[in-house]
């Protein structure tokens, strides 16, 4: 009797053990399930997608930090001028750095993960610089945002070239995309409710926050496979459509690869993409000053934000998931498409200005963001030689990011008028969709006939 007593014992606390251990073991069994389907467990994928969803977790707690520092403690006006300050300090001299990330990271491609490492420990520390600044409001807090913007900047081209190397069997490179950018939208989702939470604590917190996760995110870095340190077979693209130099998969190869391999179907995908990209940053900057000062009938200024950002990040994970859905199918029609849907959505906004409208308009340009990359991806896949594949999305990736940028300064400098700002972003996206839309269907009439590099 007493032996099975004292066998019941240690039986109970592992049952009470279990019991409080199922509802973190639980959700993290199933999130490594999702994660390692279909084969992304065996290539490795699997744990980029996670790796991916820490960065994305951490960016967005910094992300809440800075914008109640810059943005919502101080009133409208000086609130511009605080965003402007920001842009100039850090956004300018990151354009200028982004074009120089892609290249430097080329010269070491045997270090991929250790560049991931270093990416994400330098953004732990400025957490923990930022931590400091947001309190006494000092200078410093411009150059640490600066430097998570450079060290976020390099781990986004290192992951761009890391994916081709842990492609499960029979995943195409845009349903890999999307399986790691869908990674990272949802951790971001369930981190921004977090880091408010943590706000209301003190505005040091969302920082703390950062800091353990991008410590988290230092180790996972050398958990990836040690494939992705391998560069065999790799050389340099520059994104050109030259004639003179061009050789994709339709033409015959020349005696210097690696120069001008870019065909005329991915430079014009990538400018509708700036497009698209420069709209998005337009946007966010316009309708963050034109609904704080003018928030949506019966709601504050930060719900009507908020309802904003929600209708953006619910357009970009459907746009993510038809991405994945549709993989490669006709990707300059995809993008002509979504380009016009856009342009109807920020015509329609402009014309009939209100609150359901501007919401709409946000949820129409994220889907169109995701999708237009990911289309850009399928044509990079298609007709960029595999020995420069990398290299064209860390240098796409870059031109991308500057239109952001741009995008965003315009959206400061603008008046607070509704119709007048949607109309100037519709005009933004009309441009892209004129200067392009007759090379990309040109392009989709004769893709049919070239051949596949894989």
């Amino acid at each position: 009797m007493k032996g099975g007593g004292r066998g019941r014992g240690p039986g109970r606390f592992r049952t009470v053990g279990r019991a409080l251990r199922l509802p973190v073991t639980g959700p993290a069994r199933g999130i490594r399930r999702a994660t390692h389907a279909h084969g992304a467990g065996e290539s490795g994928l699997g744990k980029l997608i996670e790796l991916h969803a820490v960065n994305g977790a951490g960016d967005v707690m910094i992300t809440v930090a800075l914008a109640s520092t810059v943005f919502f403690s101080v009133p409208t006006d000086e609130a511009r001028g605080r965003v402007a300050l920001y842009l100039a300090i850090t956004m300018a001299p990151f354009t200028l750095l982004a074009p120089v990330i892609g290249p430097i990271l080329d010269r070491v491609p045997h270090g991929r993960r250790a560049a991931m490492a270093t990416a994400m420990a330098a953004r732990a520390l400025l957490a923990l610089v930022l931590s400091g600044a947001v309190i006494t409001g000092s200078i410093e807090m411009y150059p640490a945002a600066l430097g998570v913007l450079v060290a976020s900047k390099a781990y986004g081209v290192v992951r761009s070239a890391v994916v081709p190397r842990l492609l499960p069997p029979a995943f195409s490179l845009v349903k890999a995309n999307s399986r790691v950018t869908l990674g990272g939208l949802l951790a971001t989702g369930a981190a921004a409710p977090v880091g408010a939470g943590l706000q209301q604590l003190g505005p040091r917190w969302p920082l703390y926050g950062a800091f353990v996760l991008f410590v988290a995110g230092t180790f996972l870095s050398f958990t990836l496979p040690h494939k992705v340190d391998s560069a065999k077979g790799e050389d340099t693209a520059l994104l050109a459509a030259d004639e003179a130099h061009l050789h994709g998969p339709h033409r015959k190869p020349v005696k210097r690869p690696g120069l001008r391999t870019v065909g005329t179907a991915v430079t014009h995908a990538l400018a509708a993409n700036a497009a698209v990209r420069c709209l998005t940053g337009f946007l966010i900057f316009f309708l963050a000053f034109l609904l704080r000062e003018h928030p949506m009938t019966g709601q504050s200024a930060a719900v009507s934000l908020g309802i904003v950002g929600v209708a953006a990040g619910a357009g970009n994970a459907l746009g993510t998931a038809v991405g994945a859905w549709l993989r490669s199918r006709a990707p300059e029609i995809i993008i002509v498409t979504v380009l016009a849907g856009v342009l109807a959505a920020a015509v329609t906004a402009a014309v009939f200005f209100g609150a359901v409208l501007v919401a709409g308009l946000a949820a129409v340009a994220g889907f169109a963001q995701a999708l237009a990359k990911l289309s850009l991806d399928a044509l990079i896949q298609r007709d960029v030689p595999e020995l420069v594949r990398t290299s064209a999305f860390a240098r796409s990736e870059t031109l991308l990011q500057v239109a952001w940028v741009l995008g965003g300064a315009v959206g400061i400098a603008m008046p607070l008028n509704g119709t007048l700002g949607l109309a100037v972003g519709a005009a933004i996206v009309a441009a892209g969709w004129l200067t392009t839309v007759r090379g990309l269907i040109a392009s989709a009439r004769h893709g049919g006939a070239r051949a596949r590099v894989a």
